[in-house]
């Protein structure tokens, strides 16, 4: 196996998993929070934005919550506090609940990075999985392992899935920005929709947000679009001088705050990526705490983490004509 540019087997699921009752009901608020990786101070915030609102509230982890917090307290820390509400395991998660593979089994970080992702890049994410497999405990692994890959809610009239990768794969690139510029590619992701029987799919994995509408494809032409909800990262900077991370927040009322950046309304439902704002400097020394300069995560991350990607606002937000 080519150790973070293969796709597991056990990874894969399929569009019809997704036609089924909703595990989650009764909700007013949704907060589906992607890509934390292990970044304590946005996950107090993220506590924090979900507390302040009424009503009827769920919360979900769609995975990768760890990633960047190999201080085996901040692990314990960050894993308790996602594990009190619900939560999804990510490739992160996945892989640092298995064993050790041989060379021949080995997924690496279990990112499947696409060709675009330079094989230093995979070989630093390599690394990093091993170094944070040594600051779980057997039973943190055991808890990591008992998580489902995959998620239905319903918000009002709004059926959700909610995923860490693609309607396919927990680790599928299928919703990156980069893939849904493409025309052909957006076809076959109407074709998953008409699988998954779905208005919306949340999801994360990817670094990089968008929400994109697609127009429904068959007999279904004139209806909703169908959209594409992928919040980027909530542990990370989304946008070019922007070092908030963001979440989706799915509602039946609209958000009443600075830090909604875009957003869209389906049916009854408002549906918005929320900034997850904390002290700038004081997330960088936590990272450099961790991850000093010279390491793989370091070399991989930080300017990022400093700078935000070259990523602009304006292009988070599709509609197919």
């Amino acid at each position: 196996m080519n150790a973070g540019r293969s796709c597991p087997l056990h990874y894969q699921y399929g569009p019809d998993t997704f036609v089924r009752p909703p595990e989650l009901t009764a909700i007013d608020t949704l907060y589906v929070v992607g890509g934390l990786y292990g970044n304590e101070l946005a996950l107090n915030r993220v506590l924090d934005l979900f507390a302040a609102e009424p009503g009827r509230t769920r919360l979900v982890f769609n995975g990768d919550f760890h990633w960047f917090d190999i201080d085996s307290a901040i692990f314990a820390r960050v894993q308790a506090k996602v594990l009190a509400h619900t939560a999804l395991r990510g490739n992160v998660e996945t892989e640092l609940a298995a064993e050790p593979a041989t060379d021949e089994e080995d997924a690496g970080c279990g990112c499947a990075y696409p060709d675009w992702v330079g094989d230093a890049v995979v070989e630093r994410s390599n690394r990093i999985l091993r170094q944070l497999r040594t600051a779980a405990t057997p039973a943190q692994r055991a808890q990591l392992a008992a998580l489902p890959m995959t998620l239905r809610a319903d918000v009002g009239g709004l059926r959700l899935g909610i995923v860490h990768g693609d309607a396919q794969s927990l680790a599928g690139w299928g919703f990156a920005q980069e893939h849904l510029r493409d025309v052909e590619h957006r076809a076959t992701v109407r074709g998953w929709f008409e699988r998954a029987q779905v208005d919306a799919f949340a999801c994360t994995h990817t670094c990089l947000p968008v929400f994109q509408g697609l127009r429904a494809a068959g007999p279904a032409d004139g209806a909703s679009p169908r959209w594409i909800l992928n919040n980027g990262a909530a542990g990370m900077p989304n946008f070019a001088g922007d070092a908030a991370g963001l979440l989706t927040r799915v509602a039946l009322r609209p958000f009443n705050g600075p830090e909604r950046r875009f957003g869209v309304q389906v049916r009854d439902a408002f549906i918005d990526a929320i900034a997850i704002d904390t002290d700038a400097t004081l997330a960088q020394i936590q990272f450099l705490n961790q991850w000093a300069e010279g390491s793989d995560a370091h070399a991989s991350y930080f300017h990022r983490i400093a700078h935000g990607p070259t990523y602009g606002l304006g292009e988070a937000i599709r509609l197919e004509e």
